[in-house]
Protein backbone atom coordinates (compact mmCIF):
# COMPACT_ATOMS: atom_id res chain seq x y z
CA UNK A 1 0.00 0.00 0.00
CA UNK A 2 2.63 2.35 1.27
CA UNK A 3 4.35 2.11 -2.72
CA UNK A 4 0.89 2.41 -4.38
CA UNK A 5 -0.01 5.44 -2.42
CA UNK A 6 3.07 6.88 -1.96
CA UNK A 7 3.12 9.25 -4.98
CA UNK A 8 0.07 10.81 -3.95
CA UNK A 9 1.70 11.59 -0.75
CA UNK A 10 -0.07 9.24 1.04
CA UNK A 11 1.61 7.49 4.10
CA UNK A 12 0.93 4.29 5.31
CA UNK A 13 1.57 2.73 8.29
CA UNK A 14 0.43 0.37 11.36
CA UNK A 15 1.07 0.46 15.08
CA UNK A 16 1.53 -2.86 17.13
CA UNK A 17 1.16 -2.31 20.52
CA UNK A 18 2.05 -4.56 23.52
CA UNK A 19 -0.78 -4.90 26.58
CA UNK A 20 -2.22 -1.51 27.03
CA UNK A 21 -4.36 -0.98 29.98
CA UNK A 22 -7.64 -0.71 28.68
CA UNK A 23 -11.49 -1.90 30.29
CA UNK A 24 -10.39 -4.95 28.24
CA UNK A 25 -7.33 -5.30 30.25
CA UNK A 26 -8.88 -4.17 33.45
CA UNK A 27 -8.87 -8.12 34.60
CA UNK A 28 -5.01 -7.70 35.08
CA UNK A 29 -6.11 -5.92 38.45
CA UNK A 30 -7.94 -8.20 39.60
CA UNK A 31 -5.08 -10.50 39.03
CA UNK A 32 -1.92 -9.22 40.49
CA UNK A 33 0.22 -12.56 39.79
CA UNK A 34 -0.53 -12.25 36.09
CA UNK A 35 0.03 -8.18 35.94
CA UNK A 36 3.21 -8.83 37.17
CA UNK A 37 3.84 -11.76 34.98
CA UNK A 38 2.76 -9.46 31.66
CA UNK A 39 5.14 -6.64 33.49
CA UNK A 40 8.04 -8.66 33.59
CA UNK A 41 7.98 -9.35 29.74
CA UNK A 42 8.56 -5.81 29.25
CA UNK A 43 11.92 -4.08 28.99
CA UNK A 44 10.61 -0.10 30.31
CA UNK A 45 9.14 -2.32 33.40
CA UNK A 46 5.53 -1.32 33.02
CA UNK A 47 2.48 -1.76 30.66
CA UNK A 48 1.10 0.66 28.36
CA UNK A 49 -1.47 3.23 28.83
CA UNK A 50 -3.61 4.47 26.18
CA UNK A 51 -1.58 7.93 25.40
CA UNK A 52 1.68 5.72 25.14
CA UNK A 53 0.20 4.48 21.96
CA UNK A 54 -1.92 7.70 20.66
CA UNK A 55 1.18 9.88 20.74
CA UNK A 56 2.32 7.53 18.31
CA UNK A 57 -0.38 7.61 16.30
CA UNK A 58 -1.10 11.40 16.08
CA UNK A 59 2.87 11.82 15.43
CA UNK A 60 2.49 9.24 12.25
CA UNK A 61 -0.98 11.30 11.06
CA UNK A 62 1.17 14.62 11.94
CA UNK A 63 3.16 16.82 9.79
CA UNK A 64 6.43 15.88 11.18
CA UNK A 65 5.83 12.27 10.63
CA UNK A 66 5.24 13.24 6.63
CA UNK A 67 8.89 11.01 5.78
CA UNK A 68 7.83 7.75 7.78
CA UNK A 69 5.66 5.36 5.24
CA UNK A 70 5.46 1.13 5.05
CA UNK A 71 6.18 1.03 8.70
CA UNK A 72 5.13 -1.52 11.52
CA UNK A 73 6.09 0.88 14.94
CA UNK A 74 6.18 -1.69 17.70
CA UNK A 75 4.56 0.11 20.76
CA UNK A 76 5.04 -2.53 23.13
CA UNK A 77 7.44 -1.07 25.81
CA UNK A 78 10.48 -3.73 24.38
CA UNK A 79 7.70 -6.36 24.93
CA UNK A 80 9.24 -8.07 21.87
CA UNK A 81 12.84 -7.78 22.50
Amino acid sequence: MALDLGPRGITVNSVSPGIVMTRNSRYLVDNPGLAAQQTARVALGRLGEADDVASIIAFLASDEGRWVTGQVIDASGGTAL
